[in-house]
Formats: C-alpha cells, structure tokens, sequence
C-alpha cells in the first residue's frame, strides 16, 4: 500500500454553533448546537474532513474509533464500521424500552431522538453516524490525493447541480436571555411563515419548501401550507409534524392538503401507523424516522408504509451506503428524497457530492444550512436558483477555516457543559415550563 494513502493521525473538534430558536415537535433549537469535526491526515500530509453530530455520546464513540485507524489507509472504509463495534452491544446497553438513560449513555431509548427527530434511538445508529463522518473524511482525502473530486470516488456524478428545498419553520424572534440573535423575527402565524419563505426565495432562489410541523394544531398548519400554496402557486410544498399526529389527524391533514402537498412526511409515529394511513390516502408518504436503517426497510417496504425515503449519510453510515439506500429504493419502486438536519459547510459538501451520483433523486434535498451564520469552511456555499454547483475539485471541494474552528472550539470549551447535549425539549421547558410535547 503506497504510504502516501496510510493514515498517520485524526484529530477530533467538537464545536459550539450558533442556532436560531426554530420550533418542532420537541422542543427548541438551542442557542448552540454541538457538531464534531473529524480530520484523518494521512502520511503525505493531506486532510480530510468530515462531519456530524457532536453530542457527548458521539464523542465517547468516536474517541476510540479515532485511535484505532492510524496505520490504516484511507481507501478502506469498509473497516470502519468493524471498528466502530457497528453490530455489537454497547457497554450498558439496554432493550429498546429502555428511556430513563442520561442523553450522552451510548443506550438504546425508545420513542424519538431529539438530536435528529429519527425514530427509536439505538446504539447501532449512534456509531453510524458517527462512521459516517470518519468515511467522509477518508474520501476527501483519498479524493485529494488523487486529484479527484469524491463523486468520481462514488462512480461518477449525474447531475452538474443539486437542488435543495427551503426549510422553514415557526420560531421564535429570539431565544431568551442571552443567545445568538438574527434579524428574520417571529414566525409564528401563516403569515409570518410565508413572510419567510419569500425571503429564501428573494436570497436564495428556492422552487420548492418545506414546513416543519407538528408545533401548532393541525389546522393552523393546513392554513400555512394553504397560504404557502397561494403564495407561490405550482410550487412543491411538504409538511413534516415528525409523527405528532393520530392516524385519523393525519388523514384529515392529507385529504385536506391533497390537491397541493408534494408529499407528506412521518405525519405518524410507527410503521404500522405509517401503512394504515398509506392504504387509505393518494397523498405520497415520506419518512426519515421509520426508515433509517437497513433492518427497517423489509417491514416498511412490504407493508407499503412509505413511497419516499429520505435518505442522509449521517444516519445510514456514509457516502457509500447511501448509494445502496438508494439502489434498494429504485428496485422495490421507491422515491428518494435527502433528509438535513442542522450542519455546517463539510456536510453540505458531502450531501451534494453523493446526491450528484444518485439519478433516481428526483425531489430537491432538505437542508438547514442557510439557517445556520457561521461555518467552518471557507469560502461559504452559496445556493443560486436553490441549487449547489457540484464541485469537481479534489475531494469534497471544501477548504478547512482554522480560525473559524479554533473559535467555535473555544465556545465548546467554555460554554455551559448542558449546551454540549442537544435537548430542544430542556431548553423549551426552561422557559415554558407547563409546554408539553404535542399529540393531536
């Protein structure tokens, strides 16, 4: 093995980014949102990046995986995941039911996981993504070595530009007390999310949007997806209350909503949910809670819970396997979609490389990007048409902003240890304390 492609050290920053107060089914975004930078250098001296979740249990997960790979090339990604204890029980781990563990215990806790709204929490999701980022890596710096961008590491892109959707949501003005503030103000009202998806559509060009639901009752998010539609007629528009509804909710919502939703997105919690809702509306299903591992698809698949996944190389283990999502996907008749939650300038690098190889995505990818004011990279992506460029530069394309990282990593330092945990449910409580999470 050439020692130019033998990695020689990974270094791990976990950073501190400033979130805007944006509403969901658990809570709020806090004022800071922690997110792990993964560097593998190789040998020769070259840099790879990666990104993901930077929670305290990512951290404990990663820390080993780190230690374990110098002396390994970074063509061999396929050792990551034996590495990484993928398929073998945590220390502590408990059964599915379990949900009383602390937010950073690599334990498995039944019901939805705050950090990425995605279904039952296990241990085996945590360590992929957690791969995830140490794959992404590996390929910038295979890519720059050979002087490749990674879509040709992937076979090769498709499409010359990736679309992406606006994300809106309710939110706040502000977070109180004394959190990031921004200028885009309260969204609280069909109006004031309409107000917000002409401003993505004035700075960034998007086609089509997004809401997040699950926040107020049902009716007022119809009026919102309503004046979204009269707003910006022929449109694609998608609501996602990330499984907040009933059956019967979420089929009042689809009936109501069917002549103008795109699709509609984990309106239930379950699988079986999920299928009894599919059999009885025309309106398209789309999840990223109920499939978002390879042991989910056989039930959804053949209960016909789901015709679009969204897929996210966070949550499936990397660029690889979300090739395979998406070959599974177009065997069984299944759309694809791409699933964002809140990340920086790497990710959004590496959703853009694998999405530029997949020619069955044909709905514009999630992102939260243009929510978040501070990155790492240099220079910053820029959304033109709501569309990414496909970078043909080696690697992923991206330059690492050392200062920017040395800053954010000084704000993980010194911040309050509680922002190190992602918990929208603990920061809506601290304020609203009577606030419970909504079931309609």
């Amino acid at each position: 093995m050439d020692s130019m492609l033998i990695i020689d050290e990974v270094r791990l920053t976990p950073i501190l980014i400033s979130d805007p107060p944006l509403l969901n089914v658990q809570g709020v975004h806090q004022p800071y949102t922690p997110r792990l930078i993964v560097e593998v250098i190789t040998r020769a001296g070259t840099t790879g990046l990666g990104e993901t979740y930077g929670d305290r249990v990512y951290l404990d997960l990663a820390r080993p995986l780190a230690d374990a790979l110098p002396g390994h090339p970074v063509t061999d990604v396929n050792a990551l995941f034996e590495l990484a204890g993928v398929g073998r029980p945590a220390a502590g781990e408990r059964n599915a039911g379990a949900s009383s563990s602390p937010p950073h215990a690599p334990v498995t806790e039944a019901g939805v996981d705050a950090a990425g709204l995605r279904g039952v929490r296990t241990a085996d999701k945590l360590r992929l993504s957690v791969v995830s980022a140490f794959e992404t890596a590996c390929l910038d710096a295979l890519g720059k070595t050979l002087g490749l961008p990674v879509h040709a590491l992937l076979g090769g892109k498709v499409r010359d530009s990736v679309e992406y959707s606006a994300y809106l949501f309710h939110r706040w003005a502000a977070h109180p007390g004394d959190g990031p503030t921004d200028d885009w103000g309260a969204a609280l009202d069909p109006a004031g999310v309409v107000a917000q998806a002409r401003r993505f559509d004035r700075l960034h060009g998007f086609r089509s949007f997004k809401l997040k639901g699950g926040v107020f009752p049902p009716e007022q998010e119809i009026a919102t997806i309503r004046a979204l539609a009269e707003a910006f007629p022929g449109r694609p528009l998608r609501l996602d209350p990330n499984g907040a509804w009933s059956v019967d909710t979420s089929l009042a919502v689809a009936h109501e909503l069917r002549d103008v939703l795109e699709y509609l997105e984990d309106p239930a919690s379950g699988t079986d949910a999920m299928a009894e809702i599919a059999a009885r509306t025309d309106v398209p299903l789309a999840t990223n809670m109920c499939v978002t591992t390879f042991e989910e698809i056989p039930e959804a698949f053949a209960e016909d819970a789901v015709r679009i996944v969204l897929c996210d190389h966070h949550y499936w283990g990397g660029l690889h396997r979300t090739r395979e999502l998406a070959a599974l996907c177009r065997t069984y008749g299944i759309g694809l979609s791409m699933h964002s939650n809140t990340h920086l300038g790497i990710s959004l690098a590496a959703m853009t490389q694998v999405a530029a190889t997949l020619p069955e995505l044909h709905h514009a990818c999630d992102t939260h990007y243009p929510w978040q004011t501070e990155d790492v990279v240099t220079p910053r992506p820029v959304f033109r048409a709501g569309r990414i460029p496909v970078s043909d530069a080696p690697g992923l394309g991206v330059q690492l902003d050392r200062r920017a990282l040395a800053a954010l990593h000084r704000r993980w330092l010194t911040a309050d240890v509680a922002l190190r945990d992602r918990d929208d449910t603990a920061t809506i409580l601290s304020t609203h304390p009577t606030w419970t999470p909504p079931h309609w």
